[in-house]
């Protein structure tokens, strides 16, 4: 995702949607290691745009923003919903086709332009809708504006020499800072539930970011794994690239998917 892109060199390219000789397979022919993400669904123009905008993670990411608002004293209804789709505009779009124009690390077959395109879109809404808060909300939500723009740029074309395309930086800006800003954006200053919620978030970035970089790495730059895993009872087991992909996928999914889960229980429960 432009949140989950690879850092470093770029990647070793796969045909999406598993083409083999000239021909492209059924998505559900296709090898899962031969994908480019575990959601990925094969090439065309819907599966290129499913594959360009991470359903999981980017729903991962906007669940932040939603417990970050209902541990707020007042949760109001607009400023959460609003919220959402600013994130989902820049987090969801902008991000990840500004990421996907940058180098390349899905190989999907949507245009330089498209992206181009979908980058600017995505990343003006966004900013439109923060500037409405702002005007509407309080004026202190202009610098959360200005410095998701900003990372937002910096992080997905890899500005600075790729100073903030780090781990560090992936977890505090796509983790902490929604959180954080869900909760201003409802209790209209700093406190302590603010700053816990966006650290917990920070944390559970990282823990995917460990997860998800390993199963990048064995995606998109590896060819084949080898060799055997001896049990205690003298048995022994080979190791193949599906089976040591298949639970840090299994893991993935799971996760982004519970933390949409747990968002949604919590902000019913203020509603």
């Amino acid at each position: 995702m432009g949140s989950e892109a690879q850092v470093g060199s770029a990647p070793r390219r796969r045909p999406v949607g598993g083409a083999r000789g000239g021909h492209e397979l059924p998505a559900h022919e296709v090898p899962a290691h031969e994908r480019p993400a575990f959601y990925a669904r094969g090439r065309g123009r819907v599966g290129d745009l499913v594959t360009l905008l991470h359903p999981p993670y980017t729903a991962w990411h906007l669940s932040y923003f939603a417990l970050g608002a209902a541990v707020a004293p007042t949760l109001h209804v607009d400023r959460l919903l609003w919220g959402l789709a600013a994130f989902a505009l820049a987090v969801g779009v902008s991000a990840h086709a500004l990421d996907e124009l940058h180098n390349r690390p899905l190989g999907t077959g949507i245009s330089s332009r498209t992206l181009a395109v979908l980058g600017v879109v995505g990343l003006v809404g966004a900013l439109a809708i923060g500037v409405a808060g702002v005007l509407s909300v309080s004026v202190w939500l202009a610098p959360l504006v200005l410095v998701g723009g900003l990372f937002l740029l910096a992080y997905n074309l890899e500005l600075a020499g790729g100073r903030f395309h780090s781990d560090l930086w992936f977890a505090i800006g796509w983790g902490g800072f929604p959180a954080f800003t869900g909760y201003f954006v409802e209790a209209e200053k700093v406190a302590l539930p603010g700053l816990l919620i966006a650290a917990g978030c920070t944390t559970l970035s990282v823990a995917q970011r460990r997860l998800s970089a390993p199963a990048r790495e064995l995606r998109r730059r590896t060819l084949a794994v080898s060799g055997e895993r001896t049990m205690r009872d003298g048995a022994s087991r080979p190791l193949t690239l599906e089976g040591v992909l298949a639970p840090l996928d299994g893991a993935l999914a799971a996760l982004s998917l519970a933390m949409v889960i747990t968002a949604c229980a919590v902000v019913a429960s203020r509603l």
